[in-house]
């Protein structure tokens, strides 16, 4: 007997993970699966930001601009913990943008969605030596936007899924879907074993593999072309004091974000170019690395070279193709493919998207969804506040309460689960007064307790779930620290199969 889900869902990145959250809130019993860990690919390769997207004003994509411009608002309202407002300085080059051209692109952004949140742009002058930049940037422009912790992002959508009844399922190959009867009958694959379940409309949500998927595993016709596009970073040392970011012009009227990023590095990034290779093998290329240390190099008075460089990483985004011949000019925005014909199970394909209005393509995709599920919900996600989010006052006064709760913690491992885990730190904490009580230290303040409630609340299962998509501790930790971990999550993966059986 296979179980019956109302909704199955392929893919746990941030589009997979929002369509869960507000379909199980809706009442739909829910199935996401994964195939790796929740956001390991696409949506944790971000540059990390909540961001109306300025640089699509010019491509003239209005719709998508104004809505992430209200989305902004939203999630800052929704999970206080995770986005936060940042200001952004673009040095003025008059021979790539005129100064009338950037005010008028700034005034539409500043007014073309809903903004209370967030300071209005204005024009500023940089002052030598004080300046980061170098002599011949006099002047220009700052405005507001914000970042995120995209990874973390992804994993509080399923958590709220999970809370309103989904199953999610990481490690969990879908090997084939057929319609069958009226419904989707899924064949599933999880630690060698196969499963199967069977759901009455299934969401494509597989991210660059969303077209693949349509054609290997359900042998059916994309509706859509997709366009592979990396995007790649490094992270360097801090390069300024402020904490601001800076919105860097290119000759190739490309712009490259520079961003403040944990406290001790710089984030630079991010490329464009076509990718035809395997989406999980990708990596950043020796010509992108001399792109960005280019651009950098030609703003920045502190000068870079690639042994600089602490970290790299890439992304591959799937975008559908509009026949541009820029990759970075192919939409941002999204398109929902529904296939369904008389008496079959529909068929919802997630084509594009951004990190910024994942919620909204959620909400579409459950309007297209509702003809097919007659009692569904209204939308509730715009005011419903995500894990970490409730009765949640400030990051002072929640790392206040922390610093006299647990006695001895560090300031830095207390910031880090302030803005990591919001108000849900007291889930991970529960009854320890003191740091002996944290368990086992893994280095730079990575506790036992705390590995625990990841693996227990956050569908961890590897040392890279936990320092790169959780904590972003990967930076600081050594290849030896990480083994350790491995080692501990092994045997307390084997401890939990012992009691399981018994």
């Amino acid at each position: 007997m296979h179980d019956l889900y109302d909704l199955a869902i392929i893919g746990g990145g941030i589009n997979g993970a929002g369509i869960a959250a507000d379909a199980a809130g809706r009442g739909l019993s829910v199935f996401l699966c994964e195939k790796d860990d929740l956001a390991s690919h696409t949506s944790s390769a971000s540059s990390k930001l909540i961001h109306g997207g300025l640089r699509y004003l010019e491509h003239k994509e209005f719709r998508l601009v104004r809505e992430a411009l209200a989305e902004r608002e939203v999630l800052l309202k929704k999970a206080p913990h995770l986005v936060h407002p940042m200001r952004f300085i673009m040095p003025h080059q008059p021979h790539l943008r005129p100064a009338w051209l950037i005010r008028a692109g700034l005034f539409i952004y500043d007014y073309l969605g809903k903004r209370e949140q967030l300071l209005g742009s204005e024009q500023v002058f940089f002052e030598s030596p004080d300046s980061p930049l170098k002599a011949n940037f006099s002047r220009g422009f700052e405005y507001s936007d914000c970042t995120v912790d995209d990874a973390r992002l992804v994993v509080v959508n399923a958590m709220q899924a999970h809370e309103h009844g989904a199953k999610i399922m990481t490690r969990t190959i879908c090997l084939s879907a057929q319609r069958m009867a009226g419904v989707w009958v899924l064949e599933l694959e999880k630690d060698g074993q196969r499963l199967w379940i069977k759901a009455k409309a299934l969401v494509n949500a597989a991210g660059p593999w969303v077209a693949q998927f349509i054609q290997q595993s359900l042998a059916l016709k994309p509706a859509y072309g997709i366009r592979l596009v990396q995007g790649s970073h490094i992270i360097v040392p801090k390069l300024y004091a402020q904490n601001k970011a800076f919105i860097l012009q290119n000759h190739d009227q490309r712009i490259v974000f520079a961003i403040p990023y944990l406290n001790q590095y710089t984030l630079i990034g991010t490329t464009d170019r076509e990718y035809t290779g395997d989406p999980n093998t990708v990596e950043i290329s020796p010509e992108e690395i001399n792109y960005l240390l280019d651009v950098s190099n030609a703003h920045f008075k502190t000068p870079l070279t690639a042994l600089d460089i602490i970290a790299t990483y890439s992304g591959v985004r799937p975008l559908c193709d509009d026949e541009s011949d820029n990759p970075a000019a192919v939409t941002r925005d999204y398109t929902l493919a529904l296939d369904v014909t008389l008496d079959e199970a529909p068929l919802l394909s997630v084509f594009g998207g951004k990190l910024t209005t994942y919620r909204k393509l959620a909400e579409a995709a459950l309007e297209q969804l509702k003809p097919f599920f007659g009692d569904l919900a209204p939308h509730w996600t715009e005011s419903a506040l995500l894990p970490g989010a409730e009765q949640f006052s400030s990051i002072d006064q929640l790392a206040t309460e922390i610093g006299y709760k647990i006695k001895g913690l560090d300031e830095y491992t207390i910031q880090r689960w302030v803005y990591a885990y919001g108000t849900r730190v007291w889930s991970l904490i529960k009854q320890a007064g003191s740091v002996h009580e944290l368990g086992l230290n893994f280095g730079h303040g990575l506790y036992a307790l705390e590995v625990d409630y990841l693996v227990e609340h956050e569908w961890a299962v590897s040392s890279e779930d936990i320092l790169k998509r959780r904590t972003k501790l990967y930076l600081q930790f050594s290849v030896d620290d990480a083994q350790q971990l491995d080692d501990y999550l092994t045997a307390l993966h084997e401890h939990r199969m012992k009691k399981n059986v018994a």
